[in-house]
């Protein structure tokens, strides 16, 4: 019985990290009801949810694999997630945004 508790203990993470990402999305669902500056749809939604969940999972999976070398996971991943991020909303480089 006490490894199933360790499985579960263990990856009690992951449902940190989905809650952390619903807490970010409420962020525009609450600015949306306020003003009309922020209009996002349920694709805009799905889209920055799925990046905010898959780079916690990425995160913490690799960090797992590799522990010494979680700052810099840790940086590289912030440092994709706000370049695509940035890319959907605006278009830096490409048209993904447009």
């Amino acid at each position: 019985m006490k490894a199933k508790t360790d499985i579960v203990i263990q990856n009690k993470v992951f449902l940190w990290i989905a809650l952390a990402t619903g807490f970010i999305l409420l962020i525009p669902l609450i600015s949306m009801q306020l003003t009309s500056d922020v209009n996002w749809t349920l694709f805009d939604f799905v889209v920055a949810g799925t990046l905010l969940f898959g780079t916690g999972l990425v995160f913490v999976l690799t960090a797992r694999r590799f522990p010494r070398n979680r700052v810099i996971i840790g940086a590289v991943l912030a440092a994709l997630l706000v370049y695509i991020w940035a890319e959907l909303a605006v278009g830096i480089f490409t048209n993904w945004g447009s």
